[in-house]
């Protein structure tokens, strides 16, 4: 059989068990493409089922029931091997919950008894044996344990957990026996809330997805009428035999059908959201993926992000007419009642030191700058020295000797009778820089990022020390939240931007750049709901990760867009001009579906960062000779 021709009528031919096979084969493989094809047409859509069913019945009406039944059994057969590879990667995540154990020791009374998860409530103790898995988030009450936190940071290295130390579900105690006093319900706890975002994430597509999938019912639409035309045109004005061009326009129907094309984007945007998480990347949808293989200008905030986020009091400088205990003390009383890195370095040391906060009363934060509250009687301000000078405070001497060393400055007044402010001391602090920024960063120009932004509410002097140390190529100081999002929006006139912050004090920038992307954020739902991407390691090197991931993603869509297009337009003017066999259409047409989803499942797998020379890797002039700079070029996702 060649030329596109069709092979002598069999169907009127075959013996009556023959025909009841193909009657059979017709029924069985055609089933659920006509009840779907029915569906669509009742939705006023025309899809690739009633192409597929179309084309089966022209086969049987010019006499190729073999070919029409071998179309409907790979085209059922493709579908059930894009389904598995869809359900693979769809279900790569929940792979996770079978970590969590059904039951666990709970204190019931004097006794531990043996409890199913779900009915173990918040504020219950738990008992959790060395090598059993953790079943709920919880707080460390008992004992001290080294913890596996890779199922959900991606981090090897197990963590040290003392007694107040944060317990996640899904995560594998590796010491001795422990006790947990579980802080969320079993549906609650972030192993969960991770499941959850995933699957939300997955149902989210992409730009390019949902632009292929609009235009399927057109482009369907458009083959069915070229179909007719290669039918009638031939026939009725050239006079061609009706079998033959018949035949030809069914195959020409099979090889122009999208079915490679449309699937081509899910399969991979779908492997590489649920590969990642596996992995400690959350990305809420794949339309952040694909922006995230455009982005060329990253955004950090400095506190907690390029630097540890937990600063050290330094220097503390008091007024003549105290001591330094007292200014800790009162300094310690309005930060007690503040959520922020430099609040905990005031009372750490005031804690360091067994010193007990004053109590503070009629605390009010004003954003962005400082605190203000009544102490024994005294109204005092705290914040920086730029709010104190504000309220007609004089700039003490003492802060720029702190600036001087890097640190950030604190200044304590006590509002007066009179309305002036009195000087009560300085406190200098400072945060030190993540061993990682610099290869980080380093990883992120390699990768293609072109401009890189520190974005602090720190010192000038502060920020340009930290930027130079890190290698940021932008540097801007003294902002406020608002001050923030403004310039995020300024950054993103020249390019995409993504934003990466600690998901709390920076969710208005997270969520103005076309990327948020929140670190270091489990257990913290702040950071979970403003982000469109979570690293759940609180460290940076998982950054450059999750940008290879959303370009290779990008190359892989690409290849499977180019693979289908090729293989639409090649066969198709095979079919049409030269004339190929129905049966080579048919599969070459299902077995291109079958490779896309083949190719967008590698995306489950780990991808490595490119290499770099020796000599590359000397030129960098902020990470040369520290050994993590090369880890982290060839790190894997």
């Amino acid at each position: 059989m060649g030329g596109g021709l069709p092979p002598d009528k069999l169907l009127p031919d075959q013996p009556l068990p023959a025909s009841a096979l193909f009657l059979l084969c017709y029924l069985s493989g055609g089933y659920f493409g006509v009840i779907a094809g029915f569906n669509s047409l009742r939705r006023g859509v025309v899809d690739v089922d009633l192409l597929m069913v179309l084309a089966a019945l022209g086969a049987a009406w010019v006499g190729a029931p073999f070919e029409g039944g071998m179309l409907l059994f790979l085209f059922a057969l493709s579908n059930v091997l894009q389904n598995r590879a869809m359900d693979k990667s769809r279900q790569a995540i929940q792979a996770l919950m079978r970590l969590r154990p059904e039951t666990v020791k709970v204190l019931r009374g004097q006794d531990w008894v043996t409890t199913a998860v779900d009915a173990v409530q918040p504020g219950d103790k738990v008992r959790i044996h060395a090598g059993d898995s953790i079943a709920l988030d919880g707080e460390l009450i008992r004992g001290e344990t080294t913890v596996d936190e890779s199922t959900l940071t991606g981090e090897a290295m197990p963590v040290l957990k003392t007694p107040g130390s944060p317990l996640f579900a899904g995560t594998l105690n590796g010491g001795g026996s422990i006790d947990l006093r579980v802080t969320r319900a079993a549906e609650d706890s972030t192993l969960a809330r991770i499941v959850r975002m995933v699957e939300e994430a997955q149902s989210q597509k992409a730009n390019t997805q949902c632009f292929l999938e609009k235009a399927e019912q057109r482009y369907a639409l458009g083959v069915i009428l070229i179909t007719l035309g290669l039918i009638l045109v031939p026939w009725l004005l050239l006079e061609a035999d009706f079998d033959a061009t018949f035949y030809r326009a069914m195959t020409v129907m099979v090889v122009a059908s999208p079915c490679a094309l449309i699937i081509s984007t899910p399969a991979a945007f779908l492997s590489a959201i649920g590969g990642a998480a596996k992995r400690g990347l959350l990305f809420k949808g794949g339309v952040h993926l694909e922006r995230m293989a455009k982005v060329d200008i990253v955004a950090f905030d400095k506190t907690g992000t390029l630097t540890c986020g937990k600063p050290k009091v330094l220097s503390i400088q008091p007024a003549s007419d105290i001591g330094e205990s007292e200014l800790l003390t009162l300094a310690a009383g309005l930060e007690a009642h503040a959520n922020h890195p430099l609040a905990a370095a005031v009372l750490d040391a005031a804690s360091a030191r067994q010193l007990t906060p004053q109590t503070a009363a009629e605390v009010q934060t004003v954003a962005g700058h400082g605190l203000q509250g009544i102490v024994q009687g005294r109204a005092l301000l705290l914040g920086s020295p730029a709010f104190l000078e504000e309220q007609g405070l004089k700039r003490p001497a003492s802060v720029e000797a702190c600036r001087a060393e890097g640190q950030t400055v604190v200044v304590l007044a006590e509002h007066l009778p009179d309305n002036t402010l009195r000087l009560l001391g300085v406190l200098g602090i400072a945060d030190e820089i993540r061993p990682d920024a610099a290869a980080t960063l380093c990883a992120l120009k390699r990768l293609g990022v072109k401009k890189i932004a520190l974005l602090t509410g720190d010192h000038p002097e502060v920020a340009r020390r930290v930027a130079k140390a890190v290698g940021a190529d932008l540097v801007f100081a003294d902002l406020k939240p608002e001050d923030k999002v403004t310039l995020i929006k300024d950054l993103a006139l020249t390019g995409t931007v993504a934003m990466v912050g600690d998901g709390v004090n920076d969710a208005p920038a997270l969520a103005s750049a076309h990327v948020g992307i929140a670190m270091g954020a489990a257990g913290t739902d702040v950071a979970m709901e403003t982000a469109d991407v979570v690293l759940m390691s609180d460290t940076l090197s998982r950054l450059p990760e999750a940008f290879a991931l959303g370009r290779r993603t990008r190359r892989i869509v690409i290849q499977n867009l180019v693979f289908a297009m090729g293989i639409i337009v090649g066969l198709g003017l095979l079919a049409l001009f030269r004339g190929i066999p129905l049966p080579l259409g048919v599969i070459a047409h299902e077995g291109s579906t079958v490779l896309v989803c083949l190719n967008g499942l590698r995306l489950l797998r780990p991808t490595r960062l490119p290499r770099v020379s020796q000599k590359q890797k000397s030129s960098c002039g902020h990470c040369a000779g520290n050994p993590a700079c090369a880890l982290h070029i060839t790190a894997t996702v």
